[in-house]
């Protein structure tokens, strides 16, 4: 069964930066697309960023577009999300997701097979 372990959330003051790390394991990690999703309360998860299962092909939701960049590493079985230049509204819950080998990367959560249990990110103004 693959399992998705988020990490590097906290607390930093706007303009500051953090990195997310997702984890990934029983599966063939390189086989995988992954994504970032956030959640704030009262509102429905939204698409952060995907990459592909070959790592070249990235995609970015508008408003973090040029602060925030998602890698992955496969032969540590994780991915990245580099947040930069944070804003009181990035304030959320952030998920890592992965898709099905070998699909393209999505921007529909429901689209997205497998996920994490969330790590919390708190921008203070």
């Amino acid at each position: 069964q693959v399992r998705l372990v988020e990490s590097g959330g906290g607390l930093v003051q706007a303009g500051g930066s953090l990195r997310l790390s997702c984890t990934v394991s029983g599966g063939t990690f390189n086989h995988y697309p992954v994504a970032w999703f956030r959640q704030s309360p009262g509102k429905e998860r939204e698409f952060v960023a995907a990459i592909n299962w070959l790592g070249y092909h990235t995609e970015y939701t508008d408003s973090v577009q040029g602060r925030f960049t998602i890698s992955r590493d496969d032969a540590k079985n994780t991915a990245f999300l580099q947040m930069n230049n944070l804003k009181p509204e990035d304030t959320a819950v952030y998920y890592c997701a992965a898709r099905g080998e070998f699909l393209v990367v999505e921007m529909e959560a429901r689209e997205y097979d497998y996920w994490g249990q969330g790590t919390q990110v708190t921008v203070s103004s």
